[in-house]
């Protein structure tokens, strides 16, 4: 793959009224585009009838970008079944803990059915036959934002059992790991499992999940495999993963385990969409990108996000180069909008593209030239960036499951948060300070490239785990962990010892006790924190024993347990967040907390944001972003207009 930046679109003439590849690919050249992906929406075009082919808009398509000097992603079009394919295997569609899933919507059919496989292994073998002919396909795209869609068929749990067999060898060693004995759950044999949709065991249902992200994995790695019998020198292998959605890409995605899922592609590609206007902040950019840029270690691919959007989506002037100069500041090589066309029938028409319904030149795609451009003439210094930050969040899917079936608010208490919530206080914090983060698996082990490490609910953590996060502090690291962690092992067996297990000396303190914190207010001449700060949602009562108290709690009941605690460890030091508190809180209790674990503040917070990156060549490259509709003043004095950027290479200005 050569080296450089990628700006592009998504691009589906066969959802369009009439045929106008070749002027659709003048208009992208104009405006600076250099890439299209296409094909991975549309197989009952590729394959109208089974075993009927029929590729020419595909040829069509792969000619012309060809003339016009256009890069192309195929993407093998599995995510969208045709019809004909479920008449054939009713079965097909996904039995889930609801009810079995009906045709129609995409992603909604068994990715393990074996007529299912049989159709896509053949269709991609047929689409790859063809794109492998056109020297202006750069690579290939995995699926579409592959899940597991709650497959919970009996061939599934049937599968899950070998899969908890060789796990676990002994049904004694299961019952005992899961806690089956309670409620007389118990079994004699693998065989005597029940279907596991009615379970009230978390140990148990957590497990499926565990399993049906491993699916995915799966699924990704066999398509991988087929992919690979064609694939020339110097082509990527890309999938676009998401993230939990809210209306927008929120948080990590729980269905799959992203960084085992990676293992299928050389280049990380994600989706990221977030609100616009009056609302845009980029902390999904930062975050999305934080994610995705840690799948492989290196930069990635957006491969879906926002031109025009869906209905709330519409930037204000200005924001769409904002948008994309961000994700470049975070480290991706290719921002790709979904979609070109704003299409005229069915579930996404109001979804628009560079183009509106009437498929002429407007706004949008007059700013997306401006993008181009800038592109275009700094490829050289944006192609290839690298990112350096001392600060890694730690994410795990499987606490995120635990705190599904353990919410952090029950009884009727309120809010109901889960662990993106969490994710996100953290993450959004650390972005207003302009502190840039990386983000870790809870599978890494070796944490010595950084100066701080935060774990944020890390409900579910295996002893090899924090046994790491142990030595890594005692060697001299730093950590900062949240309430709710280390309280259960990897299959949400609850430590019998003291909490957080393991980590009880690390942080100098232990608990034995949480509560709901009705009116427990924060106190502190240490942080500085706004008036009215209170604790919210979770209160753990604990008891220092080296630890030093930074924050405490004003409470008839709880007066004076800590908040926020610091603890000396070894060479290292341990911070702990007690209970969870307003972002502003955050922000005041971090600004303090960070420097001692010396993390140096830039100065300026949001909405003036800055990155840094190092170009290919060594230079040092100052991104700021301006995420408001004011003029804002740099630290140089120099001004920066409403949602503006400026980039600087060695302190001297290079794009403004």
């Amino acid at each position: 793959m050569e080296n450089k930046l990628y700006y592009g679109t998504a691009y589906y003439p066969e959802y369009m009224p009439e045929e106008h590849i070749d002027r659709d690919m003048r208009l992208m050249v104009k405006a600076g585009f250099n890439l299209i992906r296409v094909a991975e929406s549309t197989w009952s075009t590729w394959e109208p009838e089974d075993g009927k082919f029929d590729f020419t808009v595909l040829r069509r398509t792969l000619r012309a970008a060809g003339r016009h000097g256009l890069s192309v992603i195929v993407g093998t079009p599995t995510y969208a079944i045709p019809p004909w394919l479920y008449k054939k295997y009713p079965d097909i569609m996904s039995d889930t803990h609801s009810a079995p899933c009906r045709y129609g919507p995409r992603q909604s059919y068994d990715i393990t059915h074996p007529g299912y496989k049989f159709h896509c292994e053949r269709v991609i073998r047929k689409l790859l036959a063809v794109a492998s002919k056109f020297d202006c396909v750069i690579g290939y795209q995995l699926d579409n934002e592959t899940k597991p869609y709650d497959t919970c068929s009996e061939r599934v749990q049937a599968m899950f059992r070998e899969y908890l067999k060789n796990k676990f060898g002994t049904v004694d060693a299961m019952n005992r790991e899961f806690g089956f004995p309670y409620w007389s759950n118990s079994v004699a044999s693998f065989e005597d499992l029940p279907d596991v949709r009615g379970t009230i065991n978390a140990s148990y249902g957590a497990e499926f999940q565990a399993f049906q992200r491993k699916l995915v994995t799966e699924f990704l790695l066999w398509q991988r495999s087929i992919v690979d019998e064609y694939l020339k020198p110097g082509q990527l292998v890309t999938h676009n993963f998401d993230y939990e959605w809210r209306g927008w890409s929120f948080g990590l995605q729980p269905e799959v385990d992203q960084f085992e899922a990676a293992k299928a592609v050389t280049v990380a590609g994600c989706d990221i969409y977030h609100p616009a206007g009056g609302a845009l902040t980029g902390a999904e950019i930062a975050f999305g990108g934080a994610m995705a840029r840690g799948l492989k270690k290196q930069g990635y691919f957006v491969l879906e996000t926002q031109a025009q959007g869906n209905f709330g989506y519409l930037p204000y002037p200005g924001q769409l180069r904002l948008q994309a100069l961000s994700h470049i500041a975070n480290g991706a090589q290719c921002v790709e909008y979904w979609h070109w066309h704003s299409i005229h029938n069915s579930l996404e028409s109001y979804w628009k593209g560079v183009l509106s319904h009437d498929l002429t030149p407007g706004e949008t795609y007059d700013e997306c030239s401006v993008i181009g451009h800038d592109l275009a003439s700094l490829s050289h210094k944006l192609s290839g960036l690298k990112k350096e930050n001392r600060v890694a969040v730690m994410v795990s899917n499987r606490s995120q499951t635990g705190m599904s079936w353990f919410p952090t608010c029950q009884m009727g208490f309120k809010p109901n948060k889960n662990y993106s919530d969490y994710l996100r206080w953290i993450c959004d914090s650390l972005y207003r300070l302009n502190v840039e983060y990386d983000v870790v698996s809870d599978a890494e082990r070796d944490f010595s490239r950084y100066s701080l490490v935060i774990l944020p609910c890390l409900y579910s953590a295996g002893e090899k785990l924090l046994e790491a996060v142990a030595k890594y502090v005692e060697n001299g690291g730093r950590i900062l962990a949240t309430f709710r962690t280390g309280f259960s092992n990897e299959h949400l067996k609850i430590y019998h010892d003291a909490q957080p297990h393991m980590l009880t000396k690390v942080l100098g303190l232990r608990y034995d006790r949480f509560t709901v914190p009705e009116g427990a207010e924060l106190r502190s001449r240490w942080a500085g924190l706004p008036e009215g700060s209170a604790a919210t949602d979770w209160l753990e009562l604990v008891e220092p024993t080296t630890a030093k108290a930074l924050v405490t709690i004003s409470h008839p009941a709880w007066e004076g347990y800590p908040a926020v605690t610091v603890n000396d460890f070894g060479r290292g030091k341990a911070a702990y967040l007690a209970c969870c508190f307003s972002p502003q809180a955050l922000d005041a209790v971090l600004r303090r907390i960070l420097p001692e674990f010396n993390i140096r503040l830039p100065g300026i917070e949001f909405p003036l944001i800055l990155r840094r990156a190092k170009t290919a060549q060594g230079s040092n490259l100052i991104f700021f972003l301006n995420y408001s509709g004011s003029q804002r003043t740099l630290p140089n004095g120099q001004p920066i207009p409403p949602w503006g950027v400026q980039i600087t290479e060695n302190g001297a200005p290079l794009l403004t």
